[in-house]
């Protein structure tokens, strides 16, 4: 499996394209949308406190307060850039923490809710940060996640991984830029280790259209996600690799002079028991 990126990188990332963020993200909207939806849909009362980790720009936060005006919100980002836009953005109705997933800077059992939408498939250990949200929920609390997990961009993977075997001399360093989604089975796993009193995973396919490889690949670099993929290359033999990766995506799968980009969406929703369990 490749290495996951580390939390510098992630940071870093993130931190640059802050100013860019939401002119480029498509399927992260609809993703936030589809998720403050399942959250007012499923939550058995009102939420009073609630914890946004990777809040971005504050997409999730600003739903959640127009759904709860009256919870207490509180949002983390590993970015800085982020978290100082976000609270510019949205003011005194939430409080807007630079940290990391992996270990929360709350207290245990601080909210009764804790959402993410479209950032724990960029964590290094999805067990750590999971087990994070766990803690700082209290007993009869909810967490509501969404993430993308393995077939996100599988288009693009695929004509990569071929285009480089073609093309590349050195054929496994071309391939480690590939970004690791996990798989249903790897997030099952780690839940079924943990003490909810229920959990529902579901997957959801998101398709999005792209006038060409380059728009793509620019779409992903603009919202960060191009560095802790595996950034850029450069040189000849990578200029070829990008041109027969083109070649291939436009013969496999495009459409009227577009190609599609599948994303793979995780939906979980676990509730936590009254009583922890023995």
């Amino acid at each position: 499996m490749n290495r996951m990126p580390d939390t510098g990188s992630i940071a870093a990332a993130f931190h640059q394209k802050a100013a860019e963020y939401d002119r480029h993200v498509l399927v992260q909207k609809r993703v936030v949308s589809n998720l403050a939806r399942s959250v007012e849909l499923h939550l058995n009362q009102p939420a009073e406190h609630i914890l946004d980790v990777g809040t971005g720009t504050g997409a999730m936060l600003e739903r959640l307060h127009s759904i709860y005006p009256a919870a207490h919100l509180a949002g983390v980002d590993v970015a800085l850039n982020m978290c100082l836009r976000t609270q510019q953005k949205l003011g005194d109705f939430c409080t807007i923490v630079n940290g990391d997933a992996e270990t929360l800077p709350f207290r245990r059992e601080a909210f009764d809710l804790a959402v993410s939408a479209s950032v724990l498939q960029w964590v290094g250990d999805l067990s750590a940060a999971l087990h994070e949200l766990r803690r700082v929920v209290q007993p009869g609390g909810s967490i509501s996640l969404a993430f993308f997990c393995q077939g996100t961009l599988g288009e693009l993977q695929h004509c990569f991984r071929d285009a480089t075997g073609r093309c590349a001399a050195d054929k496994s360093q071309s391939i480690s830029r590939l970004h690791v989604f996990r798989t249903v089975d790897e997030v099952k796993s780690i839940l079924n280790g943990m003490d909810f009193e229920r959990f529902v995973v579901t997957v959801e396919t998101e398709v999005d259209w792209y006038e060409d490889l380059h728009t793509l690949l620019r779409s992903i670099k603009n919202i960060g996600a191009g560095t802790v993929s595996g950034g850029a290359g450069s040189g000849l033999g990578w200029r070829r690799i990008l041109q027969e990766t083109s070649r291939l995506y436009q013969d496999r799968y495009g459409e009227n002079g577009r190609i599609p980009a599948t994303y793979k969406v995780l939906y979980l929703s676990a509730q936590i028991g009254q009583q922890p369990k023995v």
